[in-house]
């Protein structure tokens, strides 16, 4: 299956293109003080290992707009300021560096003070994001609607898109999530079928790992295999780490994009005799950081272990309290359980690194 994507206007956010046929960019938020330089650069870091293409903080006061600057200069890749409310900290955090913004127009205050983020949008060469969630539709278009139903996301994004291109301005993505999939899926349907702005997909408020992981690949899912989406953030209340992991795994599902290793590795069963769960989870723990594209298996058993191991650039099957080390499909070494998971990270770093060949 070939995904034919929409296509869209291009945008830019910092150096990160958005739209017009650019790779889908993966997002995340901080979760940390936006205030607390260290902390917040300290978690950008994280993200940025393990693939993070754009970070949003949030700006909740004037001294988390200034910290912008200081954040900005630490980390490698653009900045976002959340805004809601309060115009002043729109502008602020443009004047401090933020390379984008995110608001919904119609609660910034008016036209007068969305005409101010406006020109200081077009002085720093900074992109604005639409962002309509379905607990921030107006009230006259939810009057109509009755509830936030996916027309009146759409209308309300439409509206504030409006508003936007009456001051003048186009470097605009849009955005219009709710904490339902289904209603998301039709929201985003119907939005591209009326503007070709780039989209930024998401479920918001989707929940913890399981559960949020569940929603978002279904209604992004879907609306990656139509070819309606340009940016993604996968919400979750969690470590924004495991955020940008499910999305490289969905994106690498559709064959999309694809970064890093692929790890495949079986669910266990009765004939498991080795400690898959644990050996599992931190082999994929450590090829987050990973670039290379590799096939990696870890199986647990000698029924499909040794066939997807031999299919896999690095695999291990295991057996009873040994494990044997596949490499580019020939048997490389059998090891003792309790040195498989060093002997195998060891020579998965040398492949990453282009010396295990």
């Amino acid at each position: 299956m070939q995904i034919i994507r929409k296509n869209t206007r291009q945008i830019a956010v910092g150096n990160v293109a958005i739209g017009g046929g650019a790779p889908i960019a993966v997002q995340s938020m901080t979760n940390t003080d936006t205030r607390d330089v260290e902390a917040t650069v300290a978690q950008v870091k994280r993200l940025e290992d393990v693939g993070c293409e754009i970070i949003r903080v949030a700006v909740l006061d004037m001294a988390a707009a200034a910290a912008i600057r200081a954040i900005r200069e630490r980390i490698s890749i653009p900045l976002i300021a959340d805004i809601h409310f309060d115009s002043r900290l729109a502008v602020a955090a443009m004047e401090h560096g933020a390379q984008g913004i995110r608001i919904n127009p119609g609660n910034i205050g008016g036209l007068e003070k969305l005409a101010r983020v406006v020109d200081a949008a077009k002085v720093h060469n900074v992109s604005i994001r639409v962002g309509v969630n379905s607990g921030s539709v107006e009230k006259d278009i939810l009057a109509r609607h009755g509830h936030p139903v996916p027309a009146a996301l759409v209308e309300s994004a439409l509206r504030n898109i409006a508003l936007l291109e009456k001051m003048g301005f186009a470097e605009i993505k849009v955005s219009i999530k709710s904490s339902d999939a289904l209603t998301t899926i039709d929201a985003y349907r119907q939005l591209a079928a009326q503007a070709d702005y780039p989209l930024h997909l998401g479920v918001t408020e989707a929940g913890g790992l399981i559960a949020g992981t569940v929603k978002s690949s279904v209604a992004l899912g879907i609306l990656l295999s139509e070819g309606i989406g340009d940016t993604i953030r996968i919400s979750l209340t969690r470590d924004p780490v495991e955020e940008i992991r499910v999305a490289y795994e969905l994106l690498r599902a559709l064959h999309i994009r694809q970064r890093g290793p692929e790890l495949i590795s079986c669910p266990t069963c009765g004939r498991c005799q080795v400690d898959l769960f644990s050996l599992a989870e931190k082999v994929e723990q450590h090829v987050q950081t990973i670039e290379t594209p590799l096939k990696i298996a870890v199986m647990g058993c000698v029924v499909n272990g040794p066939g997807e191991a031999r299919e896999a650039d690095l695999g291990v099957a295991g057996g009873h309290g040994v494990g044997i080390i596949f490499k580019k499909g020939e048997v490389f070494k059998k090891v003792p359980e309790g040195e498989l998971l060093e002997v195998f990270i060891a020579e998965l770093d040398k492949m990453a690194a282009g010396d295990g060949s």
